[in-house]
């Protein structure tokens, strides 16, 4: 029974300590993010500070999220540290516990924390950041995006009646919807027909539905439709590969969307790279805990905290970094996406084990 409370006690600390790491970190992202959304106001008049507010809280949680990691490093680092420096580290060890059944509670808190950032976090995520875009666009309009995908938010595209090319402001939902839309159609002859400006594009089975459009065609005046359709060949998978982002997408989408980019023969590899990247957190949030251990048992009174704290945040950008270049060659193909991701998770949680077993047996 003692035994349980003391590592409730510990775990309390654990949970303490990520938590404050997390929330301060999301505290200096909001606050750097509603400064650029400030900005961003500006450039276009009076916009309310509260819809600035909401904005900057619906684009929080994808940019937290990939601090994660960090904020269980540096609150697990810093939780071992508190204990240390009021000696509570050395008496527990002292009473015969070794060094795994002292951070056994902050490997189920992480764990945890891991299950909880997949399944609940992730979709989150996604969501708010699909009504971030939209708002964004709705607000500032198509000049001044910044929240545009790796293909600058451009798609040229060939349908029965002609090609043309469609710039969004804003893309949610894997890019299957675009918001403030400008289209430029062209007929067969590669004439200039008409431009096309919309507020919303939706992509269905051969054509996209745009809403509250005005259309302006070579001699006549511009009209305004509630709806009025552009012919497409475009297939919803092309188009999430063309315009849509990984980010974007929950952990509970990516199975079928992989499934349906691989079935039409285009390169799935961003999404299995995500896909096992979230697939991997959990054991990643160990591997983070397992890590700061190696540097926060320490005793205070041995000197030489500075230093071990230095080495393990030097450490653990190291590995940040490690990992970002394995993920890289993941999505160039070299190597397979389970690998790629796995990899460096592995390879930094053995390492940390052979560190923790040497310096708890010499």
């Amino acid at each position: 029974m003692r035994a349980l409370t003391l590592k409730f006690y510990i775990g309390r600390h654990f949970v303490i300590g990520i938590v404050g790491t997390f929330a301060v970190c999301a505290l200096l992202i909001f606050m750097i993010d509603f400064v650029e959304v400030l900005r961003q106001s500006g450039k276009h008049g009076s916009v309310p500070a509260m819809t600035l507010v909401w904005l900057t809280l619906l684009r929080l949680p994808a940019y937290t999220e990939i601090l994660l990691a960090f904020a269980v490093l540096v609150g697990s680092i810093a939780s071992m540290l508190q204990l240390s420096r009021r000696s509570e580290l050395a008496v527990i060890r002292a009473a015969g516990m070794s060094v795994w059944q002292f951070i056994s509670p902050g490997i189920f808190v992480a764990f945890v924390l891991g299950v909880l950032a997949v399944a609940l976090y992730n979709p989150l995520a996604a969501s708010a950041r699909a009504q971030a875009e939209e708002l964004f666009a709705d607000v500032f309009g198509k000049e001044s995006n910044f929240l545009k995908t790796r293909a600058g938010s451009w798609l040229r595209q060939d349908g029965a009646d002609g090609s043309s090319v469609m710039n969004a402001g804003g893309v949610a939902d894997g890019g299957l919807r675009l918001f403030t839309v400008t289209v430029f159609h062209f007929d067969h002859n590669g004439r200039f027909v008409e431009r096309i400006e919309a507020k919303h594009a939706s992509l269905h089975e051969g054509y996209w539905e745009l809403e509250d459009a005005l259309v302006a065609g070579v001699g006549r005046q511009p009209e305004r439709y509630e709806r009025y359709l552009i012919s497409t060949y475009l297939t919803p998978e092309r188009v999430q590969d063309a315009l849509g982002s990984v980010i974007s997408l929950s952990f509970w989408q990516l199975p079928a969307i992989i499934d349906v980019v691989e079935r039409a023969g285009l390169s799935a590899a961003p999404y299995r790279i995500q896909y096992e990247l979230l697939l991997s957190r959990p054991l990643l949030l160990i591997c983070m805990v397992l890590f700061a251990a190696t540097v926060s048992l320490k005793s205070f009174r041995s000197g030489g905290i500075q230093t071990m704290v230095a080495v393990g945040m030097i450490g653990g950008l190291g590995f940040f970094l490690l990992a970002e270049v394995s993920r890289q060659i993941g999505v160039a193909g070299l190597v397979s996406p389970r690998v790629a991701v796995w990899a460096p998770v592995i390879i930094a949680a053995l390492v940390s084990i052979t560190v923790l077993l040497h310096q708890e047996d010499g």
